[in-house]
């Protein structure tokens, strides 16, 4: 496919999308009907579509429409293209410009503070209230792609293992700032989960955010473990490589822990996966990673970002609500909770630690750790409680 052709395609898909489909879902049909595209223009057209989403806002204030064309167009003027170039009507390409794309474009129209900074009208009071000083830059972050990380199983080998296992497969990565053990995959990222590296253990894929949360957490010697909602086990996997310490994983949608026994095997630890209906331990460190807006990973999923509302931050608070006091019941006295989301609301972060603490006397707040979405993390919260003896 030309470049051409692959912006034409991106157009058919993101309308597609505004149509209320998802980005993967509607993807995927295009490639079905598409088997004339290879894997090349499978990854260009992906990179389009999403950085197009991200920038959404922008985009279509740019390009003169929320129109799969009309963010095209907005993609390329706001990166310093000429639209015109690439929509000519030749062969495969989009249809040229019309007179009225093109008055839109050279009157150089402008954009709204949210559309500057792409998030929804409703949302850039909170997000500067919330967020204060860091409020542009956070969300200037988003706007682009997001790195990808590995952390290197300290049971499967050294970071220098890990290094040379990925380099000789043509995948080069680079250390995190700030995190040991973490690493930032600079070419060919499409290759790390085919990698033997991947395959064998060594590496496994986890945001940097992630990877500083659980290097934070204070886990005792023999200490029983829980991760009240670990989903696919990420946090799971890190805590068992890290500590020694027995790791139980527990999630309510089951069908999220299936993985996590296969993933333990490859990673060299052990992981007891249970379901709530046997879940009657007292535990010395209990995680509540909670169901959030995922406000700090948006770069990744930039979907959310546009569908997100009032209702849903209101009912992931309540929700919020109820996990960190379920996940509280599993603490002994003396033991330690960490609260956690992907999070950069103070609505699903410190509201929920303020209302629980005054409902719940016996919990002390401790240390916290915010990250904002930035070069080398996602947005993140994490809240240490202990309980009293």
């Amino acid at each position: 496919m030309t470049p051409a052709a692959r912006v034409a395609a991106a157009i058919t898909v993101l309308d597609d999308i505004l149509t209320d489909r998802t980005a993967e879902k509607a993807l995927s049909d295009w490639g079905r009907n598409s088997r004339f595209a290879g894997s090349k223009d499978r990854a260009a057209l992906r990179d389009l579509v999403f950085d197009a989403l991200r920038k959404r806002g922008s985009c279509a204030a740019l390009g003169g429409s929320l129109t799969g064309r009309g963010l095209m167009i907005g993609l390329f003027a706001s990166d310093g293209g000429d639209p015109a170039a690439m929509f000519t009507g030749e062969g495969h390409a989009p249809d040229a410009l019309t007179d009225d794309e093109a008055a839109h474009l050279a009157a150089n129209p402008g954009i709204s503070d949210h559309d500057a900074v792409d998030l929804p009208a409703w949302l850039w009071p909170v997000w500067q209230a919330d967020l204060g000083d860091a409020a542009v830059a956070a969300a200037e972050t988003l706007r682009h792609r997001a790195p990808l990380y590995l952390r290197v199983n300290q049971r499967r080998g050294t970071v220098k293992d890990a290094i040379a296992a990925l380099a000789a497969e043509n995948i080069t990565v680079s250390a995190h700032p700030t995190q040991e053990g973490c690493l930032q995959v600079d070419t060919n990222p499409r290759r790390v989960k085919l990698s033997e590296a991947f395959e064998s253990g060594l590496v496994e894929v986890q945001d940097a955010a992630s990877q500083i949360a659980v290097a934070t957490m204070d886990v005792p010697k023999g200490a029983q473990v829980l991760d009240y909602c670990a989903g696919g086990g990420g946090k799971a996997l890190a805590i068992a490589d890290q500590f020694d310490c027995a790791v139980t994983a527990h999630d309510v949608a089951t069908q999220r822990t299936k993985d996590i026994e296969p993933r333990a095997d490859r990673a060299g630890v052990q992981i007891d996966v249970v379901t709530t209906d046997v879940l009657t331990a007292i535990y010395d460190v209990v995680i509540a990673d909670a169901p959030c807006s995922g406000s700090g990973t948006w770069r990744r999923n930039p979907e959310e970002k546009w569908s997100f509302t009032p209702d849903k931050l209101s009912n992931f608070n309540a929700l919020q609500g109820d996990v960190i006091v379920d996940a509280a019941s599993y603490v002994k006295s003396g033991g330690t909770l960490y609260y956690m989301t992907c999070s950069v609301f103070s609505n699903e972060n410190d509201a929920v630690i303020t209302r629980f603490t005054e409902n719940h006397p016996e919990w002390t707040a401790q240390d916290t750790l915010r990250l904002m979405p930035s070069d080398t993390s996602d947005g993140f919260f994490l809240c240490k409680l202990t309980k009293s003896e």
